[in-house]
């Protein structure tokens, strides 16, 4: 069976307000997606975390976010194509220089929040988000749903696109994820939510909130860092993939 990469959003605090338990959770996963100012994140829990991420072989991604910081990066916003396109250059840069002083590098990005629900069926917010991503230099991989409008305009642009699954996140019957606002867009059952991450990585499927089974083939795996005992479903995660005989290895 093909390795299943781990991944969790990290970083996500703001001086004195700490969200994510960054240091149980880099000690689980094979990849961090980093805050990088603009939803959560300030330089400070920037270097610590690509710090500690080097010290343990996690790789850093930059999860770029629209301009959000009240609103988590959760609201919708209309951002002119070039206004985003300068915004996620300047996300990646401002989180790879951090990267490189801890020993390693930025390998890949990934949207969050509004902008992640976005690009998946606008073409104009995928292009700007990929354009970013290009003048930020090198052929970054671009991690999100599988069949999006981010990753058709990443892979005309060349760069490498990386499919993802949520194993706490509900799916509609056409494979998107259920908008938070709808009732039981989270899997709060933790077996659930084990049961799900093997089932998607051994079988490639999921059953949607509305009954219908989907086909979601993914090379990574997300568990949302803010979840309420993250750190340990994550393990508990991790252990259930190496059990079922699934090598759980970073993509980048």
């Amino acid at each position: 069976m093909t390795p299943m990469d781990l991944n969790a959003d990290l970083g996500e605090g703001f001086g004195r307000w700490r969200l994510t338990d960054d240091d149980a959770l880099l000690s689980v996963v094979t990849s961090a997606n980093v805050a990088c100012g603009f939803h959560a994140g300030d330089p400070s829990t920037m270097r610590w975390v690509c710090e500690r991420a080097a010290e343990r072989g996690v790789r850093v991604g930059a999860q770029v976010s629209y301009r959000d910081l009240a609103g988590f990066g959760r609201r919708a916003m209309d951002v002119p194509p070039d206004e985003l396109a300068d915004e996620i250059t300047y996300q990646i840069g401002a989180l790879r220089v951090f990267a490189r002083a801890a020993g390693t590098d930025v390998t890949y990005v990934k949207p969050h929040g509004a902008l992640y629900n976005r690009v998946v069926t606008d073409t104009e917010q995928a292009e700007a988000v990929v354009n970013g991503v290009l003048r930020a230099g090198g052929a970054l991989p671009v991690l999100g749903l599988p069949g999006s409008r981010l990753h058709e305009a990443a892979g005309r642009a060349g760069l490498p696109v990386v499919a993802e699954a949520f194993a706490d996140r509900a799916y509609t019957a056409r494979g998107t994820l259920v908008p938070r606002r709808d009732a039981g867009a989270v899997v709060h059952d933790a077996d659930a939510v084990v049961a799900r991450s093997v089932r998607v990585a051994r079988d490639a499927d999921v059953t949607a909130l509305t009954g219908e089974d989907v086909a979601v083939r993914a090379r990574s795996l997300c568990v949302h860092g803010d979840t309420p005992g993250a750190a340990l479903l994550a393990r508990r995660v991790r252990e259930a993939l190496e059990t079922a005989g699934i090598a759980v290895e970073a993509f980048a």
